[in-house]
């Protein structure tokens, strides 16, 4: 601000479920007058090795001066592939803090890429895309929020607009298995409140969670599930209290439940007794009307 720059660019990242997902956040200097706005950031994940304390991904190639290199340091995969793909002689992608502590990730020889590292291969093959999260005066997803659609998951907003101007709270969550839109976007699915029918305190009470049994505790795991958190939940499996993940999936009115290493954890195992036996006749009430659907 102070160069009086018409634009810049600050970066971040932050380690979530699936990897480690960059951020770009974009200021701008408005036309009329000193001041800069924000009005947009994006976040792209990257499912490869988060970036350990103090590292960084190089591009590494020789300098014009005998026996030096050139290096140029990004925080961002897709920037460093990018830069990488750009030389015409040889160079070196890397990660590591420096030139002379870092692991090779990938290698060309006059222009010709001779080598990629088997466990960076599918992202060097396809970096990930950015999606653009647009801020209107102020108001928009937050950066976790965000950090949590680009994983899948699904936040609770109270704040939205129709065209006409009216507020409707809705769950919103990325279509992440659809095509991109002309601005390379995925397109955002609603699920509206409390029209579409996911009452997020009803599927809770289904659950033997312990963290329901105290109000503040309740309140909390309410809040994180809203902002489309996977927080840690305590639950009774084989007589014994252990610790789940869970998420709320608001397009089947459901919560899914994993243990610490990611491996999805059978929820109706966890459902209170009544619930269980509804959740039984309900599955039952299925398969006869299939039966006599097929003429059985």
């Amino acid at each position: 601000m102070k160069a009086n720059l018409p634009e810049f660019v600050l970066k971040d990242q932050i380690n979530g479920h699936k990897g480690q997902i960059d951020i770009n956040i974009y200021f701008k200097q408005s036309g009329q007058s000193e001041n800069y706005y924000l009005n947009k950031y994006d976040v792209a994940l990257n499912e490869g090795k988060p970036l350990e304390p103090g590292q960084k991904y190089l591009v590494i190639s020789p300098s014009e001066t005998p026996g030096k290199n050139n290096v140029w340091k990004k925080e961002n995969v897709t920037e460093a592939i990018e830069v990488f793909k750009k030389h015409q002689g040889n160079a070196e992608l890397a990660v590591g803090k420096d030139a002379a502590h870092k692991t090779k990730l990938a290698s060309m020889e006059e222009g010709k890429i001779n080598y990629v590292d088997k466990d960076f291969a599918r992202i060097f093959r396809n970096p990930p895309l950015p999606q653009t999260i647009w801020v209107e005066r102020g108001k928009g997803f937050t950066a976790s929020q965000s950090v949590n659609l680009i994983e899948g998951r699904a936040v609770y907003r109270e704040d939205m607009l129709t065209q006409g101007g009216l507020p409707y709270s809705a769950w919103m969550k990325l279509d992440l298995d659809g095509p991109r839109d002309r601005h390379m976007n995925f397109n955002m699915n609603q699920y509206h409140d409390p029209s579409y029918g996911f009452n997020l305190k009803e599927v809770l009470d289904k659950f033997n969670i312990k963290e329901l049994e105290t109000p503040k505790e309740r309140e909390k795991l309410e809040a994180q599930l809203k902002n489309g958190d996977r927080p840690m939940i305590t639950v009774e499996k084989n007589g014994e209290q252990v610790k789940l993940y869970v998420e709320a999936i608001p397009r089947y009115s459901q919560l899914n439940m994993f243990a610490a290493n990611g491996r999805s954890e059978k929820r109706e195992q966890f459902l209170k007794e009544n619930s269980l036996n509804k959740e039984v006749t309900k599955s039952r009430g299925k398969e006869v009307s299939t039966a006599q659907g097929l003429g059985v």
